[in-house]
């Protein structure tokens, strides 16, 4: 058994934030970033202690098989999407720091909470994330290793075992995606990028909390105001909870749901909170979180909300309480 004696140890250890980083950009999920994570270092820990000796670079190796793992899941998660009730939405981070008995920081020991470990930029906003998932496997692996996390055309074939040119093309690919779709993505490096800041970028918050207000009063005419009249609303239930199955187009159509679901739900409580590193809210009901929306704002107005509802996808933002 491995103790924290053993040469190499902190270093293998060490990697668990930057896989976990790795694998929720290509996966799209907590609970299965987290599972191939676990299968990674199931498979470190399988080898024998002089085959884990003649490992030049544990952290090479734990990306390379975390990346393998991932290209597995996602094959096999495109045929459960398919099946998948309604749409399927990427799992929405928290910002801990919002939330009462988030982490406290400092030099102790890792969360054990996947959701902690995943640094806040631009290659994890919603837009972003759901440009991703129109991608084919190969392509969003090769993506995210060579235009996200930067490592070389050279090491991304080593990793996803196709030549150099053939990962080459794949980002390619999956640039046109991006750039089809208008979702920009800073490229976060190696050491996965630097944190957004604490407050949101003024205009984009203040933006979503006139939004937040509208809708508490239930003013359709100033919901509409802020919404582009070709916005579009998606939702993620999953099957489990009751929600629209098909996305709603237009402003007015997205506003007047609003409203019916605000007149369903007495008592309905929403809280501005940061979600995937952008404003956005949570709605509470007696205390629970029931549903977390993220938004695509463009020219000043609300262009896309992001619903999840699926209470499966809500466990990291049930544990604690609202400031």
């Amino acid at each position: 058994m491995s103790t924290p004696s053993e040469p190499g140890l902190t270093e293998v250890v060490g990697e668990r934030r930057h896989l976990t980083n790795l694998a929720y950009r290509m996966l799209g999920s907590l609970v299965e970033a987290e599972d191939a994570v676990q299968e990674t270092y199931a498979r470190w820990y399988a080898m024998s202690r002089p085959r884990q000796d003649a490992v030049e670079a544990p952290g090479a190796w734990l990306t390379t098989v975390a990346t393998r793992v991932c290209l597995d899941l996602l094959g096999s998660a495109r045929v459960r999407r398919e099946r998948y009730v309604g749409a399927w939405i990427p799992e929405p981070l928290p910002d801990r720091r919002e939330w009462v008995g988030g982490p406290s920081g400092g030099g102790g020991a890792e969360s054990a909470d996947p959701a902690d470990r995943i640094t806040l930029d631009e290659s994890v906003n919603m837009a972003f994330l759901v440009v991703l998932e129109s991608m084919t496997p190969a392509e969003r692996v090769a993506f995210v290793l060579h235009d996200v996390f930067r490592y070389p055309f050279a090491e991304v074939a080593e990793m996803v075992g196709r030549t150099p040119a053939a990962c080459r093309q794949l980002a390619t690919s999956a640039r046109r995606r991006i750039s089809t779709a208008q979702a920009p993505v800073t490229p976060v490096g190696r050491s996965v990028g630097t944190p957004v800041p604490a407050v949101p970028a003024a205009g984009q918050a203040a933006l979503v909390r006139r939004f937040k207000e509208a809708w508490e009063a239930k003013d359709i005419e100033a919901l509409v105001g802020l919404l582009d009249p070709e916005a579009t609303m998606t939702a993620d239930g999953g099957g489990l909870v009751g929600t629209v199955l098909r996305p709603v187009d237009g402003g007015e159509r997205i506003a007047r749901y609003l409203i019916h679901i605000a007149d369903k739900a007495p008592g309905l409580t929403l809280l501005e909170r940061t979600v995937n590193g952008r404003p956005g809210l949570v709605a509470q009901h007696a205390g629970v979180t029931v549903t977390v929306a993220a938004f695509g704002l463009t020219d000043g107005r609300v262009a896309r909300i992001w619903a999840v509802r699926n209470p499966e996808k809500l466990r990291p933002w049930t544990e604690y309480g609202p400031n």
